[in-house]
């Protein structure tokens, strides 16, 4: 299928990665706790090769590395110049835009706060303390306070000592201020939505996370009494989205105007699927190297963060839902408009959570967490989606579902 508006070559389904990534993820936990018991030395090795600031570790090179490699085939898969296009369907894409920045965060918050911090404080531990390194920007002698935080030394290097549940506060409110861009593709196709709409969308995102992604988190963080330095909120955006968009954008126009479109789609992204991969998960074996001990000694904490991030996607997918029913949106336009909303950036939300808390912190394992939860809950939503297409005008599709789903193209293996 040829490019329609906003991204390469449209997904065929979902491929061996996304459709088990749960269980890829499982066994990145597993994998990581094993490392971080056998042999916890690599992990620190590798997160101490850092850019100190200040005496604070800024940005860890080889997770950014990492970060970096699963942000750029997002954006170089994206094609601007056709995001004009979106005026012709404004009632849609204004609905996303609507529900993405306005009503999501802030029910994110909402939630994340009422469970973690209110029905599971006494399971998370009223006195479990969370050590995050300082962010950048941040330069506070040793016993001073910031927000709920107290400026701690360990093993030489100054960090902020949190309690715990608002470690966990965090990662929710960077997933919940980070709209999926890519990985819907996959979902719209399954569930018969339209492909231009989506496309579309996955470009607007990509655009508006620049200009709402840092102002959104440096408010809620700061409502969460964990307050981030702009400087920080500013580094963040500019290494895992700016960076990637721009290396994208014009990466793309070079390889097109020099090898033609179609080694582009069938070459060229070929090869990023498995380095995109590894990626992912080398970042999800380091992460939980880290936080193996918290896990074996409470194995149940991540279903109390999973808890808020399901209650939030199904919320946020209703809503959805029903305003674009109200709005007498067709079907095809009001299934990728809620799903959009649901689903979430987990790699921008991974990205962010590492660059200001640290790979071993609980905001980090946090967006884990959503990464976990993505796949099984999204195909629940398709499902329903398909189920009560006929709610809406123009609603006879063809269930995907109800037939083998075709492999994905090389281009839309991850998100």
């Amino acid at each position: 299928m040829t490019e329609q508006t906003g991204a390469a070559k449209q997904p065929k389904g979902l491929g061996l990665f996304e459709r088990y990534l749960t269980l890829w993820v499982a066994l990145s936990i597993i994998a990581g706790i094993g490392l971080g018991k056998v042999a916890p030395e690599i992990a620190k090795s590798l997160d101490a090769m850092a850019i100190y600031v200040g005496g604070a570790p800024v940005v860890s090179i080889p997770i950014a590395a990492c970060l970096f490699l699963m942000m750029y085939p997002i954006m170089v898969k994206i094609d601007f110049a056709n995001v004009l296009r979106a005026g012709k369907s404004i009632k849609p894409v204004g609905l996303t835009l609507f529900v993405n920045w306005a009503i999501k965060p802030f029910t994110m918050y909402a939630i994340a706060v009422f469970f973690l911090g209110t029905v599971f404080y006494g399971l998370i531990g009223p006195d479990a303390v969370d050590m995050i390194k300082m962010p950048f920007g941040l330069d506070l002698p040793v016993g001073t306070t910031s927000g709920v935080g107290t400026i701690v030394e360990v093993e030489g290097v100054r960090m902020l000592q949190v309690p715990l549940w608002r470690s966990y506060l965090a990662g929710c409110i960077l997933l919940g201020i980070a709209p999926c861009t890519a990985m819907v593709l996959v979902w719209g196709y399954l569930a018969r939505g339209n492909d231009a709409h989506t496309l579309v969308m996955v470009a607007i995102n990509s655009l508006t996370m620049l200009l709402l992604y840092g102002p959104l988190g440096g408010f809620l963080l700061g409502v969460g009494k964990l307050p981030v330095p702009w400087q920080a909120l500013l580094l963040s955006i500019a290494i895992y989205v700016a960076l990637p968009l721009v290396a994208g954008f014009f990466s793309r126009r070079w390889i097109i105007t020099t090898k033609g479109e179609a080694w582009f789609r069938e070459k060229f992204l070929h090869v990023l699927t498995p380095i995109t991969i590894v990626a992912l998960l080398a970042t999800l074996i380091l992460l939980f190297s880290f936080k193996g001990e918290t896990i074996l000694n409470d194995p149940l904490t991540i279903l109390w963060i999973a808890i808020p991030l399901f209650l939030q996607t199904m919320l946020i997918f209703g809503l959805g839902y029903s305003l674009a029913k109200l709005l007498r949106l067709p079907y095809r336009d009001a299934a990728p408009s809620a799903m959009i909303g649901a689903s979430n950036h987990f790699e921008v939300a991974i990205a962010t959570a590492t660059m200001l808390f640290g790979l071993s912190s609980g905001a980090a394992l946090a967006t884990v967490v959503g990464v976990l939860i993505e796949v099984p809950v999204m195909l629940m939503l398709v499902r329903i989606c398909l189920r009560t297409k006929d709610w809406f005008p123009n609603g006879t599709a063809e269930p995907a579902l109800s037939r083998s789903v075709e492999p994905a193209s090389s281009d839309a293996t991850i998100r």
